[in-house]
């Protein structure tokens, strides 16, 4: 059973009920008066994972050094949405907006560059797709929306037609397509 994950400074702490979590923050305070420490209350926030079959609409007071926490609906963790309701909807929209400024940097500050030149800065900023390893419930459009947008960029980066192959234009610049870059982060993460 995990029941913390932390990195530097963030923390998770997860717990089956209230109870569970409630222990596992006095443990934390505990911790924090031993080792001279203190938890911000104001950034600290409670998530309940809603079940599709029952939802929870109200949790009873979780408190951190007797202040309540506040209950989100959503939270970034490293960089990564994760919801309620464990959609990644909200996390494929992150991506899609970074990768578009990505992009577009791309494009207006290297538009005189050889063509190989662009590819190989396609590849180094277009091509990291943050935490997609980790996308397992998602919606059609969400993953299309994300999709489109990445086949555009290399068409806008080689003067290409909006409407070409991007099978083609992936195979004859030797670019992986969409779906090989998650296969490959996915399959990396699991190994």
């Amino acid at each position: 059973m995990v029941n913390n994950i932390s990195y530097a400074d963030d923390m998770v702490l997860l717990g089956p009920s209230v109870c569970a979590v409630r222990k596992l923050l006095s443990m934390c305070e505990e911790y924090a008066v031993a080792h001279g420490v203190r938890y911000n209350v104001a950034k600290s926030e409670i998530l309940v994972f809603q079940p599709r079959e029952h939802k929870v609409d109200r949790v009873p007071e979780i408190l951190l050094y007797g202040i309540p926490l506040n209950r989100t609906k959503k939270f970034k963790y490293l960089g990564h949405w994760v919801t309620e309701c464990l959609s990644d909807d909200p996390d494929i929209e992150r991506e899609r907006r970074a990768l578009a400024v990505r992009g577009n940097m791309v494009a207006r500050r290297f538009a005189r560059c050889s063509r190989d030149v662009k590819i190989t800065l396609f590849k180094a900023y277009c091509q990291s797709l943050y935490t997609c390893s980790l996308w397992v419930n998602h919606t059609q459009k969400a993953i299309s929306a994300l999709r489109v947008l990445y086949n555009n960029i290399p068409r806008m980066l080689l003067g290409l037609p909006r409407y070409c192959s991007a099978s083609g234009m992936f195979a004859v610049s030797q670019i992986d397509g969409f779906q090989a870059i998650i296969r490959k982060r996915t399959a990396s993460i699991m190994r």
